[in-house]
């Protein structure tokens, strides 16, 4: 089986993949090489196939290919519910342009589907109540 081999041996290769993957469940979007994002996207979506099956299996496939356990609770209970209805397709790349130091191509790899904000109805806001201005303090010798 060809695979790309990104001048790593296979240890920390698979390494630097379920770094890279634990990262981009946890925070949602990271930015990194072109090269590595591409290869990340189908590692990444197969994880989220995966936790769609919502299994004890599938938990523990997903123990094997993340490094925090807050990381595969948060694929089975919040991203693979998220994206539901969705087939696939489930990560966006964006180009950002050059790295300073060696000229690799930057891009930011995220969900199609970001998480919605919590924000609060304008009914339960209350106005601010503004306090008294204090009075001067008296000098006293």
């Amino acid at each position: 089986m060809k695979t790309k081999t990104l001048g790593r041996k296979k240890a920390p290769r698979e390494a630097m993949f379920r770094s890279l993957a634990t990262s981009l469940v946890l925070y949602e979007k990271i930015k990194t090489t072109e090269a590595k994002a591409k290869l990340l996207r189908s590692y990444v979506e197969k994880m989220i196939t995966l936790g769609k099956k919502n299994t004890l299996h599938a938990r523990r496939q997903l123990l094997k290919k993340l490094y925090l356990e807050s990381a595969v609770k948060k694929v089975l209970d919040d991203l693979s519910p998220r994206f539901s209805q969705r087939k696939g397709g489930y990560l966006r790349i964006t180009k950002l342009g050059f790295r300073q130091g060696d000229a690799a191509k930057i891009v930011r790899i995220e969900f199609v589907e970001s998480a919605k904000p919590k924000t609060e109805s304008k009914e339960t806001k209350q106005p601010v109540k503004k306090l008294p201005k204090a009075k001067k303090a008296i000098k006293t010798k």
